[in-house]
């Protein structure tokens, strides 16, 4: 590997660690206490920003299609007007000072929903433990919040389990909890496929391509690791849906995407037969018009371990993207100023 591993966060120890890290988050999340009664919840609002919004997707995509109830993402300040008394509100914010959660939740609150925060603290946990809501505290250790997606995920997903909105939840951790001890060690090796994608795409710019909810929240997980951990450039989009507007921009520039971007396909086993059939058609189209073409298919039984295989893959691709750059990982001076001059 060239470049400088320099990992002053120890982004790649955490990283390799997020089998331990659904483990440990499971067994504080089964001590929750105070959730509403299941036949009062009208609906389930995800609230929160960046890492901690991820949850929203991860949601969106796995728990959410076997629901009763519809599961809508918040990622900004404000709530839908249908919020109220048959709401469950699960804000969810790493730091626990997360300036859009914060007035979402207190939002929340005021129009009388039920409210369970994950947090490490901060005025989140302060404010809804006020409230007498429920609090569920985040395993220590866990460097930023994009390396502590297993630690809010897995809180959220029990929750849905006991208040009978999800029944099976905690099958399917542990199965996700099975195969990413597995996968950890094939795709941390220097040698292995993470590493070498992240050789594939080098320096050029991906474009990552999902399909339907497993594929697009990975894709999407991809896309934010890589601008984070490597600090470049991504972008991200799911099928079928730009077969029906972003297919159409790939007539031009050819000269220039031919240097400047990498494809990179996720495939999944719960594809739908046509999406199949219209990922192989983009992947012909597009042959012509970037750098290099790169698929990752999905191990692991059930839509949430396929999706955390996915999104492990991704993580280690940016970590590697990041190493090979002799970039350090952990660090990221450019948000910290913006919610410095916002403060400002």
């Amino acid at each position: 590997m060239t470049g400088s591993r320099t990992d002053s966060l120890r982004m790649f120890e955490a990283t390799f660690g997020l089998p331990e890290q659904l483990e440990s988050a499971a067994k504080i999340a089964e001590q929750a206490e105070g959730l509403p009664a299941h036949d009062g919840i009208e609906n389930v609002v995800i609230v929160g920003m960046g890492g901690s919004g991820m949850v929203g997707d991860v949601l969106q995509a796995t728990a959410s299609p076997f629901m009763a109830v519809p599961l809508h993402t918040v990622k900004s300040y404000g709530l839908p007007a249908f919020v109220g008394e048959g709401s469950l509100v699960i804000a969810i914010s790493f730091s626990g000072n997360t300036e859009e959660t914060l007035e979402a939740v207190s939002e929340a609150h005021e129009d009388g929903a039920s409210i369970v925060a994950i947090t490490s603290g901060g005025a989140m946990a302060e404010l809804v433990g006020s409230w007498g809501e429920t609090v569920i505290a985040l395993p220590s250790g866990i460097p930023q919040p994009r390396a502590g997606i297993g630690a809010m995920t897995v809180p959220a997903l029990l929750i849905l389990e006991k208040v009978g909105l999800f029944p099976g939840a905690s099958a399917w951790i542990e199965e996700t909890i099975k195969l990413l001890g597995k996968r950890r060690d094939i795709l941390s090796d220097e040698s292995g496929p993470a590493a070498k994608v992240a050789e594939v795409i080098g320096r050029t710019i991906p474009l990552i391509y999902g399909p339907e909810d497993i594929g697009a929240a990975a894709a999407l997980r991809w896309k934010n690791q890589i601008n984070e951990n490597a600090k470049c450039p991504a972008y991200w989009g799911s099928i079928p849906e730009i077969c029906h507007n972003e297919l159409a921009g790939w007539g031009q520039h050819g000269d220039l995407t031919r240097q400047a971007i990498t494809l990179v396909n996720l495939r999944h086993d719960e594809e739908h037969p046509q999406v199949s059939r219209r990922i192989e058609i983009v992947t012909e189209m597009m042959n012509e018009v970037v750098s290099g073409i790169v698929e990752i298919k999905a191990e692991g039984d059930g839509e949430l371990a396929q999706l955390f295989d996915l999104m492990m893959f991704g993580d280690f691709v940016s970590l590697f993207m990041a190493f090979q750059a002799g970039i350090d990982p952990g660090p990221i001076p450019i948000l910290d100023e913006m919610k410095e001059r916002l403060r400002g």
